[in-house]
């Protein structure tokens, strides 16, 4: 491998887990609550069940292909490899939709909490303030934001429990009423409108392939940590939306962007609402930290491959082993923040990953295709044909679920990507992976 393109491996199974979680942001749950309820008509548990099952069926493909492609390019990557250079870099193309525009919106839903919180300061403060601080620790180092991601996920975990306890105690019975909480019947149509929303929560889970190259044992650590991310993540979502939904059947008297704050005065009082969007702003900022360390790596990784410009995205930085030009634009795009609202830019993101997670569930399909016969076994056929195709049906569902002007947006940005790949490649750019 070339000079100055070595990542530092320094991440075990627990630290890769640490990050999804942290990518991930336990306490998502309270800032997009209040879109999901309005886009499922209230369904806002069965659909994070529906998002969870989803992408379940779609994380055991990256396991499988993350064990077989160590690499950092995720996505873009495994598809490169698969079905060649050119297919892979659209899939790279689509899946920078969530990879660089997903930390603009979460340092925009923590600016939304911190705004109405203290209206006196400008929205652009807070802005600014995460991404400065966010990109100044992924250029110094992830080993150092690990260890800042885990005393912040603890306080994540310990508000969500504090939460969910005085939540239930709302309830007059709570553990009979716990049981039945359902009061309007299901809408599968608007369920999936809301998992579709609910699926940007779960985007953690694949950042754990971008980090392949700094981890110990990549080929057995990866996979695990791709699984355990999705399960944690979506029992966390799923229980403590169910609680919120027992104790607040209707919220249409909250703001929709911030309702969860004025959940946490009713149950806790102005005392705990205050700790609640104070960790909710931290937590915004532990997912910053991870969200953009995994953008940088996915445009490294094209940076390396001369599909961006390499003197610039394929570089690390000498002291730090970082790729901080890719962090810095990452940081850049986030001000895009100040002109967009949380619902149209989380469905805007998910276009792109879902795409993206079709291509991987294929991929896995075609390895097994690919396979020596005696190498095919019960477990094989289950992680590479029946998760994958489960997955890409479920996908594909909520693909068309998103709102339409994501959808239109999404197409016009594959379209970009199309005519800029034809440009490449008539200008004789030679789109090569380092791959084994």
């Amino acid at each position: 491998m070339k000079e100055n393109t070595e990542l530092k491996k320094t991440l075990g199974l627990s630290s890769l887990i640490l990050f999804g979680l942290a990518y991930m942001t336990p306490m998502i749950i309270f800032g997009t609550y209040g879109v999901i309820y309005e886009a499922s008509g209230g369904q806002v548990a069965p659909s994070y069940i529906m998002a969870m099952v989803a992408m379940l069926f779609t994380a055991i493909a990256y396991a499988v292909m993350a064990k077989k492609i160590p690499k950092s390019g995720s996505s873009y990557g495994y598809v490169s490899h698969v079905f060649g250079e050119k297919l892979g870099f659209l899939v790279g193309w689509v899946i920078l939709l969530d990879y660089l525009f997903l930390p603009m919106v979460i340092w925009l839903i923590g600016g939304v909490y911190l705004e109405a919180y203290a209206p006196s300061v400008p929205s652009w403060f807070w802005l600014v303030a995460f991404i400065v601080l966010t990109t100044g620790l992924n250029i110094i180092g992830f080993d150092v934001a690990k260890k800042v991601n885990l005393v912040l996920m603890g306080l994540q975990l310990a508000v969500i429990i504090a939460f969910c306890a005085l939540a239930m105690m709302m309830v007059s019975e709570p553990s009979e009423s716990l049981v039945s909480a359902p009061a309007t019947p299901l809408n599968i149509n608007l369920m999936f409108i809301g998992a579709a929303i609910a699926c940007y929560s779960f985007l953690g889970f694949d950042a754990v392939s971008t980090m392949a190259e700094e981890t110990k044992d990549p080929k057995k650590n990866v996979p695990k940590a791709i699984i355990w991310v999705t399960v944690l993540g979506g029992t966390i979502f799923a229980g403590a939306s169910y609680i919120m939904g027992t104790a607040f059947p209707d919220i249409s008297v909250f703001n929709t962007d911030s309702a969860a704050a004025d959940m946490a005065t009713q149950v806790g009082g102005i005392v705990f609402s205050s700790i609640f969007v104070a960790t909710l702003v931290i937590a915004q900022f532990t997912s910053g930290v991870s969200a953009q360390a995994g953008a940088s790596r996915l445009i490294y990784a094209m940076g390396r491959d001369g599909v961006l410009p390499n003197s610039a995205f394929g570089r690390l930085h000498d002291k730090f082993k970082t790729p901080y030009a890719s962090i810095i634009l990452v940081g850049i795009v986030g001000l895009l923040a100040l002109k967009l609202d949380i619902t149209t830019s989380t469905s805007f993101i998910n276009f792109g990953a879902f795409l993206a997670f079709i291509f991987v569930n294929l991929c896995a399909i075609v390895s097994y295709l690919r396979m020596p016969q005696q190498e095919r076994t019960a477990l094989s056929l289950f992680t590479h044909i029946i998760a994958p195709t489960l997955g890409i049906a479920c996908i594909s569902k909520l693909l068309i679920s998103l709102d339409i002007h994501a959808i239109t947006l999404g197409l016009c940005w594959l379209a970009i990507g199309i005519v800029l790949m034809v440009f490449l490649v008539n200008r004789g750019t030679k789109l090569k992976l380092e791959i084994e």
